[in-house]
């Protein structure tokens, strides 16, 4: 996972953003999960390149780009790079909160997308009530208002094994990548500090009512939860399909890069 090199700024509303800017052809943008960086996609753009231009920003407070100092919204930065750049729609590929940010970014600026790939994640207005999420979620809080940060990523590593895997089982390159962006963006953070994103509200029935061709994929030890809700939304949608890769969990893109990477390109050919 080393940095891409190539990074530009885009003077938002409220400081720059950073993004990465590669390759020709049609354009697919990269959306990273929550605390890392645009390097998670590392084994992808080199894959995407020879075919397509691809986009990929270090969302609002991670990597490269500024902190919030008024409310925002990820997809509303999003719209905004896409229009700066002249470009879309795109397809809007997804990865945890990226995922999240690729179906808002669907259902508020339909205009700029041209189908969605979640990986990790469905909708941002679906909760996961199982025990397992039940328990990394008060894990992380615990460990944020302690101001322990070893705490915190030892939550935050957990969710790259899942529920049915321990960390001894993740190849010790992907925890350390992830560990050194995770502890990148959060040293450009205070624990006190406001937390200024506004949710979207409302996802689910606009991304299913949108007529945009929808892929999840995910790995195969994610939370039962999670799988069966990427499934709904595979079902729901007009043209959605999803795939799950074997023995992965939450990255199957770091894990498994040439099944991840095959799924993709399969899905982009049939657009």
């Amino acid at each position: 996972m080393n940095a891409a090199s190539g990074l530009h700024s885009f003077p938002s509303a409220d400081g720059e953003l950073a993004y990465l800017d590669t390759g020709s052809g049609d354009p697919v943008v990269l959306l990273h999960s929550g605390y890392v960086d645009h390097r998670v996609w590392a084994g992808q753009i080199p894959a995407l390149t020879p075919g397509h231009r691809v986009i990929a920003p270090d969302v609002r407070g991670h990597g490269s780009s500024a902190n919030a100092t008024r409310p925002f919204r990820w997809a509303d930065d999003l719209a905004a790079l896409l229009r700066h750049l002249d470009t879309g729609p795109a397809v809007l590929v997804g990865l945890s909160m990226g995922g999240v940010i690729a179906t808002d970014t669907l259902a508020e600026h339909p205009e700029l997308v041209r189908a969605v790939v979640t990986s990790g994640a469905v909708t941002g207005d679906v909760r996961y009530t199982d025990p397992w999420h039940v328990e990394i979620q008060a894990e992380h809080a615990r460990a944020l208002g302690a101001g322990d940060i070893d705490a915190w990523l030892g939550a935050f590593l957990r969710v790259v094994a899942g529920p049915h895997r321990t960390l001894a089982d993740i190849d010790p390159e992907i925890l350390g990548g992830l560990r050194e962006m995770a502890l990148a963006t959060l040293s450009k953070h205070t624990p006190d500090e406001k937390d200024w994103h506004v949710p979207v509200t409302g996802t689910w029935d606009r991304v299913v009512q949108s007529g945009v061709p929808v892929l999840a994929v995910n790995g195969a030890f994610e939370p039962a939860e999670l799988l069966a809700a990427a499934e709904r939304l595979a079902g729901a949608v007009a043209d959605g399909r999803s795939l799950t890769v074997d023995g992965t969990g939450h990255y199957p893109n770091l894990e498994k890069p040439e099944a991840f990477n095959a799924a993709l390109l399969d899905f982009l050919r049939g657009l």
